[in-house]
């Protein structure tokens, strides 16, 4: 017999449909009858009792709203029944203890990484170009243009070809299109571009300064050239004290260019070539070497979300970040404002106050800084989360936390800060997807774990992204860019503790440059910074 709603905590007063429920059925379920009133779509919710204006709607055991008007008991919620309302947080309420799984069979296993001088490892090796402002863009393209032809001897691909064969009028052959072939087998060539560095305010420029000197120091890059104007903002020697910050012993070939005092575009790209190319050269002699899990440092993202994400992909990587903290290694929840609502929990999980205070510092500086726009967190969920059942922020957020586990909260980063503790960590970053992950990777993590359960195709350029689906429609309807699928967990036939084992297998052969994900095949290298104005 299908299992047609869950109830996912024993206080929840609402219960998940897991498939589509007619108007008029009539449901046995929690020792209870429950006749449907209206047609319920699948991962929306419905109410367990009557529910009056004002009354709380409890899910994950944790306030996620107030009922806006009178619902009825089998009745479902929407965005005209609920509005948001999240529990008020003022600091610790209870002592928190932590009973760790047990991981015997993960202790001695490895996977294939590059070991840097200061103790990181890192799942890729990758040569990073980069400019400290926009105004080197042009120029990062121009280098990116001449790299990829010749280092990655790239061919036309299929679309193009199929464009060729259009405009001739079918007369070219669209069927052959041959495969990148490396010129280095050990090294990747990325090239990052953005619109910050000068003209905003002087803190944005900083604040970029510190995530670029994160991705030097990161351990999946080898090394950087850099390419600064000389008039900007973001100052050569405000990336090098950045930089200096994270890691004074720093000891990776970092190249830094300053056209102002070079003279000409081709007299620069002429040296850029030259120096780069041969710090590549030794970078592709640096080889993959066993390294202990306690070395992977995974950052925890979700993005297009649905009703059926906080039931079985995010409580997969929960399972993952618990089994990766038991194991010393480093677990990073970051979206801010996808923790709203469950401050309280992560507070109490804190190992001590000072951790905690540093949290909801950043979390009520964050909101008024949105409220002081004239928007609020409450606004967070995008019309493919409505649609898809997550109907106000502190639902959505209650789920997205699950991608946290149960672990103690071991440090709390501000967007910029750099990883220096191993457990779960919290990473003061938006909800925007491609910021989040952005930032994350900034911060240090060698891996992202990211959940969807709309599809969202994002990538990149030096940490490997797994996308990890909810449901199993999505893996079918999107294969080629969903990695792992946690769709038979909604169909109980797994459970989250299966699912998860699963995971940290595929992790490894991913760290271990064994396995491609799906982002990478696909060429996504994706970079935005975060403004700290109002970005949700």
């Amino acid at each position: 017999m299908v299992k047609k709603l869950l109830k996912i905590h024993p206080t929840d007063n609402v219960a998940v449909a897991l498939v589509n429920i007619s108007v008029g059925e009539t449901i046995d379920f929690d020792n209870d009858t429950i006749h449907i009133l209206s047609d319920v779509k699948a991962k929306h919710k419905i109410a367990l009792n009557k529910l009056n204006a004002g009354d709380r709607i409890t899910m994950y055991g944790v306030l996620v709203g107030t009922a806006s008007g009178i619902i009825e008991k089998g009745d479902v919620l929407t965005t005209e029944n609920v509005k948001h309302q999240s529990e008020k947080v003022y600091g610790r309420t209870q002592t928190f203890s932590w009973t760790a799984p047990d991981v015997e069979k993960w202790k001695d296993r490895t996977f294939l990484g590059y070991h840097r001088e200061d103790g990181q490892v890192g799942t890729e090796n990758v040569w990073l170009f980069f400019p400290l402002v926009f105004c080197e863009n042009r120029n990062i393209e121009t280098l990116k243009e001449i790299f990829e032809k010749e280092l990655l001897k790239q061919h036309v691909n299929p679309h193009q070809m199929l464009l060729r064969s259009l405009v001739s009028g079918g007369h070219e052959d669209t069927a052959v299109a041959e495969n990148s072939t490396n010129v280095f087998n050990n090294i990747d060539v990325k090239f990052i571009t953005h619109p910050g560095g000068c003209g905003g305010i002087r803190q944005d420029s900083e604040s970029l300064g510190r995530l670029l000197a994160g991705y030097v120091n990161n351990p999946n890059v080898a090394g950087a050239t850099v390419l600064s104007l000389g008039c900007q903002n973001l100052q050569i020697s405000i990336f090098k004290d950045a930089l200096n910050a994270i890691n004074p012993n720093l000891n990776k070939p970092v190249l830094i260019y300053e056209q102002q005092k070079m003279g000409t575009v081709d007299e620069m790209l002429s040296a850029i070539i030259k120096d780069s190319f041969e710090a590549i050269k030794k970078a592709n002699n640096i080889e993959r070497k066993p390294a202990p899990l306690s070395k992977l440092k995974v950052g925890l993202e979700c993005g297009g979300s649905d009703g059926f994400s906080g039931i079985s992909a995010n409580p997969t990587l929960g399972a993952v970040s618990d089994m990766l903290a038991a194991l010393n290694g480093t677990a990073v929840l970051a979206e801010f404002p996808e923790l709203c609502g469950v401050e309280q929990e992560l507070v109490n999980r804190c190992v001590d106050d000072t951790i905690g205070e540093k949290f909801l510092k950043l979390m009520k500086a964050y909101e008024k800084s949105v409220v002081d726009a004239g928007s609020g967190f409450d606004m967070n969920p995008s019309p493919g989360n409505i649609k898809d059942g997550l109907i106000t922020d502190a639902m959505k957020s209650a789920g997205a936390a699950k991608k946290g586990g149960t672990s103690p909260v071991q440090d709390v980063l501000d967007y910029g800060e750099y990883i220096t503790k191993p457990g779960l960590n919290l990473l003061c970053t938006p909800g925007n997807d491609v910021e989040s992950t952005t930032a994350l990777v900034g911060s240090g993590v060698n891996l992202v774990l990211f959940t969807t359960g709309l599809g969202t195709p994002t990538g990149n350029p030096i940490a490997p992204i797994i996308k990890v689906s909810s449901n199993t429609e999505l893996a079918k309807r999107m294969p080629d860019i969903i990695d792992v699928e946690t769709g038979a967990v909604i169909r109980g036939e797994k459970t989250i503790e299966e699912m998860a084992e699963e995971l940290l297998e595929f992790i490894i052969q991913v760290a271990s440059g064994t396995v491609k994900t799906k982002a990478k095949l696909l060429n996504q290298n994706d970079f935005i910074p975060w403004r700290r104005g109002v970005s949700l």
